[in-house]
């Protein structure tokens, strides 16, 4: 059998930071809710989730600010231009101001990113 078959789905994406306040702020700011806390070897650990996206927030001292293999994560989203508009209302940090478009999937796609106090890039996006 293949690893995979064992499995169904995503359980959840980690996000080390030393800011875990601020994060834990940020992820409830826009929408998720904190389903977990806890504190492993000294550390702070949170879980927080939006719908079936569930994201693992931990202290970490070893942080590096930089793009790593995983460049960002997209939500879906059904009305970009609201979302985009409350993004900019709320104060979130867009990446490249405005609503972009690609030609992928049948219709295309239009989307904008906001960074995170940990430099994380979240992609709001909606296919045509």
């Amino acid at each position: 059998m293949r690893l995979m078959e064992f499995c169904d789905g995503i359980q959840h994406i980690g996000i080390p930071t030393n800011r875990y306040e601020e994060t834990i702020a940020f992820y409830e700011k826009i929408g998720f809710g904190t389903t977990y806390q806890t504190v492993n070897e000294g550390n702070k650990v949170g879980f927080l989730k939006f719908e079936s996206l569930e994201l693992e927030v931990y202290e970490s001292t070893d942080i590096s600010p930089r793009d790593g293999a995983v460049n960002h994560f997209a939500v879906n989203c059904n009305d970009i231009d609201a979302t985009y508009d409350n993004a900019v209302k709320e104060g979130f940090e867009i990446l490249e101001p405005g609503i972009r478009e690609l030609p992928f999937w049948a219709n295309g796609i239009r989307f904008f990113i906001i960074v995170g106090p940990n430099k994380e890039k979240i992609e709001f996006c909606q296919i045509l």
